[in-house]
């Protein structure tokens, strides 16, 4: 017997799901017909999904157009690529931008261990009322200047590395626990009231929901704040160059106008902060595997 495609497999007729207007009223089945339109046209089309080869070939096409906008530049003061790849080469072997590039990821790396410590602990802390206030004042910190504290720093820990880490720390930090606690402050309300029908104690609430509930949140916002780590290293660096690293490095040549060795500095920097970038994606995907499973893009 032919089944009318109007009908669902129990014979009653599929209705209209509600639109923004009458007229945009949308049949059950039609999401399935546009996923199945041309996959070139859906890079075009809001919430379409693409398959990973389309997304790969995209990038490719982004990417070529990016460096041949930036090979057929008007500005002549703009080096070209091979000049950059040039100057990559020489600062690598005769001025050791490999080993300035290790001693700048330590520090990155260090002060972002610290800042995730102080920045979780405060924002967890934020469960407590008397803890709201601290929590709120410290967030404002990130209208502050780096400059400013300098020397009250140098005072409290001296120069060298340890008023480098001092400073990451203190930038980042105001960063990350500002995010953590706009994530902690959303939770809804009736996450808490599942956890207490399961009669859980409020410290195991606070564990259950706020710390391991939002575990994978708390890996995303780090990724976005060990990018800021590297935006600040440049500032960093210069002040205290007692110890070199990438960012010494960078003035250095900025103040002779090197620019293809300026450029192949911040590319030398934006490969490691990918790579970093990836690194805190991968172990994500390990530790919260369940954080996308519900996403439509993946």
């Amino acid at each position: 017997m032919a089944i009318d495609p109007n009908t669902e497999s129990g014979g009653k007729p599929v209705g209209p799901v509600a639109g923004v207007r009458s007229g945009d009223a949308l049949t059950v089945g039609d999401r399935d017909k546009r996923q199945r339109a041309s996959g070139w046209l859906n890079a075009f089309l809001p919430n379409r999904s693409v398959s990973p080869a389309t997304m790969k070939l995209i990038i490719a096409v982004e990417v070529a157009i990016a460096i041949a906008i930036w090979v057929t530049s008007p500005f002549k003061v703009l080096p070209r690529p091979d000049e950059v790849f040039k100057a990559l080469g020489g600062l690598w072997t005769t001025q050791g931008l490999g080993q300035e590039l290790i001693n700048s990821f330590k520090l990155n790396v260090e002060a972002l261990a610290w800042s995730t410590l102080i920045a979780l602990g405060l924002a967890y802390l934020t469960v407590i009322p008397v803890f709201r206030p601290i929590t709120a004042a410290i967030s404002k910190g990130r209208f502050l200047s780096l400059a400013g504290f300098t020397f009250i720093f140098t005072l409290l820990v001296g120069g060298g590395h340890p008023l480098k880490t001092s400073l990451m720390v203190f930038g980042v930090s105001v960063f990350y626990v500002t995010s953590m606690a706009s994530v902690i402050a959303a939770i809804p309300k009736g996450e808490f009231d599942h956890a207490r029908t399961l009669r859980m104690s409020e410290w195991r609430v606070v564990w259950e929901v706020v710390i391991l509930g939002t575990a994978d949140k708390a890996f995303e916002v780090l990724r976005q704040n060990a990018a800021i780590g590297w935006m600040m290293l440049t500032m960093v660096e210069g002040i205290s160059r007692s110890e070199g690293g990438i960012g010494a490095m960078l003035l250095n040549q900025q103040k002779y106008f090197r620019l293809p060795e300026v450029f192949a500095i911040q590319i030398a920097i934006l490969l490691v902060g990918l790579f970093q970038d990836w690194i805190i994606g991968f172990v994500r995907g390990i530790v919260c595997p369940y954080a996308d499973l519900t996403l439509e893009r993946k």
